[in-house]
C-alpha cells in the first residue's frame, strides 16, 4: 500500500492550536504527561452516567496541541464514544482506547478544492478510492467530503459538477459499506466563496444523486449563521443529516448561556428524529487554561445528553 494519506483539508488557526500545553495542562486534565504515559498504562476511568440517547463525540482538532492518547483519556472520563475528523494514522490509537472514529478524514484536497470544480474530480476520484478502502478495512462508515469553493459557478452548475463527480466513487463507496458525508460550511463567517453553505442547496444534492450511502455533515453553528431556524430544519429534513457538529454562536466558543444557540432543545429535536449516529462537539473553549477546557468539553457533553 503507499503512503498513508494525511489530511490536507481541516481547518487551522491560531485559535486552534492554543489548547493544553505543557505538563501541567496534562496534570490539570487529570491525564498522564507523555512521559508517564510511555512508562505505565493509563489508570481505569469511569465515566459519567449518560441517557445514552445521543452518541457523543469530539472533534480532533478543537483539542490540537493534546496528544491524541491524552484526548482519548479525557473521553472516557466524561463519557465521549468517538474522536471525530481523525484520519489513518489515528486509528489504532482510537482502537487502544476503545474509541469510534466517528467522521474519517483525509481524502480530501483542502475545503476549498472540492467537488464542485470538475478540475479536481480526477485527484479527487483516487483519493477518495484510497481512503474508502482504508475505512472499510478499519471497521469505519463514515468519510467526509467538500464541494469545495463556488469560484464563477451558478447553485445549478455546482450542483451538476458535485453529482457528477460523486457518482463516480459512490459504487465503491456503498459496496465497501462507507457513506460519503459532506459537511454544509458558512460561507459568511469563516469559509467565504464556499459552495455547499445552506442546507436546501445540499439537500438538493442528496435527492440528484439519491443514494443510501451519500448524506449531510449538518454543522449547527454554520447553519445558525447562513440560515438559522435550526429545529424547524432538523425536523423537516433529518432524513438527509448523517452528523452532527456544535459551536456556540457567536464566536465559536462554548455551547453555554453565553450564546444565542438553545442547545437542549435543539438536542431534543435530534434524539426525537430518531437519529442513530454522532453529534460532535466542535467548539474552541475560550479559556487557554487546561482545566477549563476540559470542564467545557465536559459541561457540553452534560449540555447535549437529554
Amino acid at each position: 500500500m503507499t503512503e498513508t494519506i494525511r489530511s490536507a483539508g481541516l481547518p487551522h488557526s491560531p485559535g486552534r492550536r492554543r489548547l493544553l500545553q505543557g505538563a501541567a495542562g496534562m496534570v490539570a486534565l487529570g491525564v498522564a504527561s507523555p512521559g508517564a504515559a510511555q512508562q505505565a498504562s493509563p489508570a481505569p476511568t469511569t465515566a459519567p452516567a449518560l441517557k445514552g440517547n445521543i452518541n457523543h463525540s469530539v472533534a480532533r482538532w478543537t483539542f490540537g496541541d493534546l496528544s491524541l492518547p491524552d484526548l482519548c483519556r479525557l473521553g472516557q472520563q466524561i463519557g465521549l464514544q468517538a474522536i471525530d475528523l481523525c484520519g489513518p494514522d489515528d486509528w489504532a490509537v482510537l482502537k487502544e482506547h476503545g474509541l469510534d472514529s466517528s467522521m474519517c478524514n483525509g481524502a480530501e484536497i483542502s475545503l476549498e478544492d472540492g467537488w464542485a470544480n470538475p478540475a479536481h474530480h480526477d485527484a479527487l476520484e483516487q483519493r477518495y478510492l484510497d481512503h474508502i478502502r482504508l475505512v472499510a478495512d478499519a471497521g469505519y462508515r463514515n468519510l467526509i467530503c467538500f464541494s469545495g469553493n463556488r469560484g464563477s459557478l451558478s447553485d445549478e452548475e455546482g450542483l451538476a459538477n458535485c453529482a457528477l463527480g460523486l457518482q463516480r466513487i459512490l459504487p465503491a463507496a456503498q459496496q465497501a459499506g462507507v457513506t460519503l458525508v459532506m459537511e454544509l460550511l458558512n460561507s459568511k463567517v469563516d469559509h467565504p466563496d464556499y459552495m455547499c453553505d445552506r442546507s436546501p442547496w445540499g439537500i438538493a444534492l442528496c435527492q440528484r444523486l439519491d443514494a443510501p450511502n451519500f448524506g449531510l455533515l449538518y454543522d449547527i453553528y454554520h447553519m445558525q449563521i447562513m440560515e438559522g431556524d435550526v429545529i424547524r430544519t432538523i425536523n423537516d429534513h433529518n432524513r438527509w443529516f448523517v452528523h452532527y457538529h456544535t459551536a456556540g454562536n457567536p464566536g465559536r466558543h462554548e455551547i453555554d448561556e453565553s450564546q444565542e444557540l438553545n442547545y437542549p432543545a435543539i438536542c431534543r429535536a435530534i434524539r426525537d428524529s430518531g437519529f442513530s449516529g454522532y453529534l460532535a462537539q466542535e467548539f474552541m473553549p475560550s479559556s487557554t487554561d487546561p482545566g477549563q477546557a476540559a470542564e467545557a468539553l465536559r459541561q457540553a457533553v452534560l449540555i447535549c445528553d437529554v
